[in-house]
């Protein structure tokens, strides 16, 4: 991430205050589009929230190991790196290296850091109901516990959001720092659910067809839910034996798409990937 005069004045005790705070199980974590700044230079938060779209918490910018947009239907090579612009009570503030075109439809991606947690053994039957854990996760974890183990666990927050923007420009808190280099844009990320959008804007009615990825291969017979900021019920689908789910966009609304990997990692290790993929969805064309 950058290494700005902003960014090196922070001390030591307020990063690990930040990441005490921030919440890492059955939370989700997303980003979401801002204003645009004054100079064009595309705005994004990152939050975390137990219920979408509600922000509880930002995540600090070291967490970061990964960001960056492209542009969808351009070139490739055509990207925007993100920088930090400002830290919020309820959000991370994210700005492109440099101005987007206002209706350029941008593939926008946030990869945190791997971190351990110790998960206190009366939140994991919750957990595990979260993640959709089939019997065998819950056998293994029933045998561990049968030993005395404690849950101990590997995991990372992976987002991304489709889309143009809001189309207007954003109060700041403050000047926008110069920022340090710029980092590699839309970096390939370990976990990943390819969204296939047959037209832009996405409308209701509309249908879209995705392929969620795991480590670069298909993930089959795996949950994922379908969100909006209109309704607190999710919609629940499951990947076919090629990681594929069809996803029918009944209502007007943002729309996440979410699911947590949960696997086991050594003998008595887990790891897991959270994910989220956030887009807009418009009313039905006139006549439609």
């Amino acid at each position: 991430m950058p290494t700005s005069e902003p960014l090196l004045h922070r001390a030591a005790g307020a990063l690990l205050a930040l990441a005490a705070a921030w919440p890492a199980q059955a939370h989700d974590t997303w980003l979401l589009p801002l204003p645009d700044t004054p100079r064009g230079e595309r705005m994004l938060s990152v939050a975390t929230g137990g219920q979408f779209p509600r922000s509880e918490n930002g995540i600090p910018v070291e967490a970061l190991r990964g960001n960056g947009c492209v542009a969808i239907g351009t070139p490739a090579g055509t990207g925007w790196p993100l920088r930090w612009a400002a830290d919020r009570p309820e959000s991370l503030w994210l700005r492109t290296t440099r101005a987007v075109p206002p209706q350029a439809l941008l593939d926008c991606r946030v990869q945190t850091r791997y971190e351990f947690i110790e998960l206190d053994e009366s939140k994991i039957g919750i957990y595990l109901d979260e993640a959709r854990a089939d019997a065998a996760l819950r056998e293994r974890w029933a045998q561990l516990r049968a030993r005395g183990l404690p849950w101990r666990e590997r995991y990372s927050k992976h987002a991304r959001w489709v889309g143009t923007g809001e189309g207007a420009t954003t109060t700041l808190p403050g000047p926008l720092p110069s920022g340090g280099p710029a980092q590699a844009a839309a970096p390939a990320l370990e976990l990943d659910l390819q969204l296939q959008m047959p037209q832009w804007p996405l409308r209701r009615g509309d249908r879209v067809r995705g392929q969620l990825l795991w480590r670069g291969q298909p993930l089959p017979s795996h949950d994922l839910e379908l969100r909006s900021d209109a309704s607190a019920i999710g919609i629940w689908f499951r990947t076919d034996a090629e990681g594929r789910v069809e996803l029918p966009l009944p209502l007007a609304a943002r729309w996440m798409v979410r699911g947590i990997v949960l696997r086991p990692a050594g003998e008595a290790e887990w790891e897991s990937q959270f994910l989220s993929v956030v887009f807009d969805v418009q009313p039905a064309a006139p006549g439609r």
